[in-house]
């Protein structure tokens, strides 16, 4: 900072005030009666523009070079600090009651920053589940199934042993719905879902759905080997597996366990009447 016997005058860089120079403040003084540069005496006016310069070259000939920060590394930063914000209120305090300006404020950023990147709360909470839904399917690979090889999408393991291959599944979803990380920002969307239709639809269309395609394509393929009825609809028999997961776990009605899910893939695959 430089500083020099006088009073601090506000103005742009070519006058005597406060400006900025690679991101650091650079204060000029205008004087009064004291001498620099070789003048002396009183002063009228200030000094000349081309003693401002002169000043401002000396000062910044002695700073430090300034390395920028890296925008991308914090803009990851800020995104990653927004997602846990909007999760987590979303889970204490439900959909209605989160807001934007809460969500800025847990995650420690503007809320100018917020609607820069998303045009409203639904695709802030939207976009930080479905970042919180692929992270959990990379760290919960089902056990017996693979990461996908070369970026390619997961899917339900195909071992030749449907029951088995169902059974892993579902076991995995019991454990994601039964994770609180999980659980909450999940039942807060599940809920308003039910009464917001645009956002029930964003949220069938983003997530539930690519899901569901991936029981469709294991369920075709069992039935190209002959392990399943031939007649069946994918579409329908994957809902005799997912719905009284999701019915247990919304209501509460019981405990969702790992039994459960096993008991359920039984009774889908073979059915409720007597065998001969």
């Amino acid at each position: 900072m430089v500083r020099r016997a006088g009073r601090i005058r506000s103005g742009p860089i070519g006058w005597f005030g406060r400006s900025s120079y690679a991101g650091r403040s650079v204060v000029l003084c205008e004087p009064v009666g004291r001498s620099w540069g070789g003048r002396s005496g009183p002063v009228s006016g200030g000094f000349r523009q081309d003693d401002t310069y002169r000043l401002v070259r000396r000062y910044i000939g002695r700073m430090a070079p300034h390395k920028a920060p890296d925008a991308s590394r914090r803009s990851d930063r800020s995104r990653r600090a927004i997602y846990d914000a909007a999760l987590a209120l979303v889970g204490e305090n439900g959909y209605r009651r989160t807001t934007i300006e809460g969500i800025a404020a847990r995650a420690g950023v503007g809320k100018q920053t917020i609607y820069r990147w998303w045009p409203s709360k639904a695709a802030v909470l939207m976009e930080a589940f479905l970042d919180l839904a692929a992270r959990a399917a990379e760290q919960a690979v089902p056990e017996g199934g693979a990461a996908p090889q070369g970026g390619g999408e997961y899917g339900i393991p195909d071992t030749g042993d449907l029951a088995a291959d169902l059974k892993l599944v579902l076991r995995a979803t019991v454990d994601e719905l039964n994770d609180p990380l999980m659980e909450a920002p999940t039942r807060a969307l599940t809920a308003e879902g039910i009464v917001d239709a645009k956002l029930g639809a964003e949220f069938i269309e983003k997530l539930l759905d690519p899901q569901l395609a991936l029981y469709v394509t294991r369920l075709r393929a069992a039935q190209e080997a002959g392990h399943l009825r031939a007649d069946a609809d994918p579409r329908i028999a994957l809902e005799l597996l997912i719905a009284p997961l999701t019915h247990r776990w919304l209501l509460r009605t019981l405990p969702l366990t790992h039994a459960y899910a096993d008991t359920i893939v039984d009774y889908a695959l073979g059915g409720l009447t007597p065998r001969p």
